[in-house]
């Protein structure tokens, strides 16, 4: 589980065994986690985040979208 950005208490990783899948990243903070496809960045899953953490998140999604895209590649 490459590790490709954090910020503040998020971690933004892959899962190296998912490239059958578009592309996305995975974020987490302490248990929670969500998932989120890119281009155009929308949500894949959500297990634990409340939904005005979601927002905050999904903005940094998108102002990091191109670096998490070139990750992917």
């Amino acid at each position: 589980m490459p590790t490709v950005l954090r910020i503040g208490p998020y971690e933004f990783y892959f899962w190296s065994n998912e490239r059958q899948e578009p592309p996305h990243i995975h974020v987490e903070r302490d248990e929670d986690e969500v998932k989120f496809w890119l281009g155009p960045v929308r949500l894949a899953a959500n297990h634990g985040f409340r939904s005005h953490e979601l927002r905050k998140i999904e903005t940094l999604v998108i102002e990091n979208e191109a670096y998490l895209k070139e990750q992917w590649d």
